[in-house]
């Protein structure tokens, strides 16, 4: 994995290694500094300093030593420079990927998990790439050139001796490096959880108050942090056994140094000059060695950061363009399915199974079915967000899978059930596909019917909706959502299920708005109540993921089929509130299943 961080340097190799010879550089020069502390030493000893040799080497030193200053500014600014980059460009390529990822993909993966890699993942990886770098080189470069002097310009045998710790130290990294690695992955699998616990938590607030469940998930939230607590304390018990051991064998190291080399200087056999400067390289040495145990835990955390960025990163798409794929500007708005079976899993049943129509140019078809008949799954279907096996969804004569991703979905313009606003005025959520006049979106708000709820805001279309638009009602969200796509024009629209949460006379006069704005455009309505689609051209009817009957609303009414029987019980159940004294208010929106 150490060299997946060289890989991804690959792109900023000439800062980056301009970093490393500052570094190098610096870190040679501050070898100089214990030789002159030496030479002034044995001079002192000989009485040979004089006032200008003084000056002189004092002179020395603080020129070394802006120098140094000089060098460490710009190889922080190269090396710590590019670890921000390195950050912001893989955050960007990792939220750029995440776009291109089909939604099987997003069922897999929790949201939190998702999050937790775009943050403190990436913020692992910035640290290996920065000062983990910074403090690796300065081990291997420091270590080395330091032990070559000692080795060669002052003794051996004392330098060898005050290395007999460092095996010890080396292996102690090794092992315990390992752990840090293993431990690490589990503390950021933990944080994911915690991220989406708390993410799902506050963004469905209102249903935690409504059903009285606050204490139940402050226990739940409990749970999964404590789960988080106890891999970061098993973590930290490891990183707490490696940094005091890393030290202990350094400090064993200066000991001996102190005892032995004491001794020679006593004893005459080594001069007082080369006694400080042997102490001046430890005294360099000491703080890479010491630092081996943070490198290895740093290193160890951005590399098993790294795996769980590229376990994203190299996820390819499943729904992309095919090599060649068409480009349609403009797209008439037939559709056709051929033989299409779908299911969501493998070991699922087939929310989708053997299902073949054919749809004209600028017709309203409404689709209707019990819930998980797959009505929804249609949708997806025809906007390419899945793809059939077996089978082929055509649009215009053409394959979609032959047709290129931006293609289909400049020309689809979609309603889904939920409907999700950003935190953003109601404005800018209605023009989010585009660049749209005043007068266009005026036009889709009167075809939503929003005009009366917008003159009710203080800030009419200004208004801020809050996350997810919670401060509004369901229905004038769904309304919202609705301006959205009808503002886009579109040869195709699809509305699924999107009126649940309106009342019936609003329904029938949005539906009367649609059917007049979009004349010569088709639209496909998806919807559990069969009276909505009375004046459409044509109607799909399904159960249990077949096509169980298509044709207009009167042949299917002459036909005494599903149709039939879902109409008559749906008119029985509207009598009945009648009768009992009720005015048929708001429906309540609906979840919709996963298969349908």
């Amino acid at each position: 994995m150490l060299w997946r961080i060289l890989e991804i340097l690959r792109p900023y190799r000439r800062t980056y290694f301009q970093g490393i010879a500052l570094l190098v550089a610096v870190d040679l020069l501050q070898l100089v500094t214990p030789r002159l502390l030496g030479r002034i030493a044995d001079e002192l000893q000989k009485q040979h300093l004089t006032r200008e040799n003084l000056l002189y080497y004092a002179l020395l030193i603080l020129g070394l030593a802006l120098t140094i200053a000089a060098g460490r500014y710009l190889w922080r600014m190269r090396l710590l420079g590019v670890s921000r980059r390195l950050e912001y460009d893989m955050r960007q390529g990792l939220y750029s990927h995440l776009q291109k990822l089909e939604p099987a993909f997003y069922d897999r993966h929790r949201t939190g998990d998702l999050m937790a890699r775009a943050t403190n993942d990436l913020d692992a990886v910035r640290m290996s790439t920065g000062m983990g770098a910074v403090m690796l080189t300065d081990s291997l470069v420091l270590t080395a050139s330091t032990l070559a002097l000692m080795f060669v310009t002052i003794d051996a045998r004392l330098t060898g001796l005050a290395l007999l710790p460092f095996p010890f130290m080396a292996l102690a990294a090794l092992v315990l490096g390992r752990v840090i690695h293993r431990r690490f992955t589990l503390v950021q699998e933990h944080f994911g959880h915690l991220t989406e616990f708390a993410q799902e938590n506050l963004s469905q607030i209102r249903i935690v108050k409504a059903f009285a469940r606050e204490e139940a998930q402050i226990e739940a939230f409990t749970r999964v942090n404590q789960d988080n607590v106890q891999a970061n304390v098993s973590l930290a018990r490891v990183s707490a056994v490696l940094f005091p051991l890393i030290q202990f064998f350094a400090g064993l190291s200066q000991v001996i140094t102190l005892f032995y080399g004491g001794n020679r200087v006593v004893a005459g056999t080594l001069s007082l000059g080369d006694f400080v400067t042997f102490n001046g390289f430890l005294g360099l040495l000491s703080w890479p060695v010491m630092a081996i145990g943070w490198v290895i835990n740093v290193i160890q955390r951005g590399t098993a950061s790294l795996e769980r960025i590229q376990a994203v990163l190299t996820t390819p798409p499943a729904i992309m363009d095919a090599p060649g794929a068409l480009h349609l500007e403009r797209l008439s708005g037939e559709v056709a399915f051929n033989h299409v079976t779908f299911s969501y899993a493998p070991d699922r049943r087939p929310a989708l199974e053997e299902v073949s129509f054919s749809l004209r140019p600028g017709q309203l078809v409404g689709v209707v079915g019990r819930t998980g008949s797959g009505k929804s799954t249609l949708a997806a279907l025809i906007l390419r967000l899945y793809d059939p096996a077996p089978g082929q969804v055509f649009l215009d004569g053409q394959d979609v899978r032959d047709l290129a991703l931006a293609s289909i979905r400049e020309n689809v313009a979609w309603v889904p059930q939920e409907g999700f606003l950003f935190s953003t005025p109601i404005r800018e959520n209605i023009a989010f596909a585009g660049d749209f006049g005043p007068e266009d979106i005026a036009a889709a708000v009167r075809a939503a019917c929003l005009e009366e709820d917008l003159a009710g805001f203080p800030d009419g279309l200004d208004t801020l909706v809050g996350e997810r638009g919670l401060t509004l009602s369901g229905g004038q969200r769904q309304r919202v959502t609705l301006a959205r796509a009808l503002v886009r024009n579109a040869p195709l629209l699809l509305l699924d299920d999107c009126l649940s949460a309106v009342d019936t006379s609003t329904e029938a006069r949005i539906l009367a708005n649609i059917k007049t704005l979009r004349s010569g455009r088709t639209t496909i309505f998806i919807t559990h109540r069969v009276a909505a689609v009375e004046d459409a051209d044509y109607v799909l009817v399904l159960e249990g993921g077949r096509l169980l009957e298509a044709g207009t609303p009167a042949e299917l009414d002459r036909r005494r089929g599903l149709y039939y029987h879902l109409r008559q019980q749906q008119l029985l159940e509207e009598e009945k509130l009648a009768l009992g004294g009720l005015k048929a208010g708001p429906r309540p929106a609906r979840t919709r299943p996963v298969e349908e």
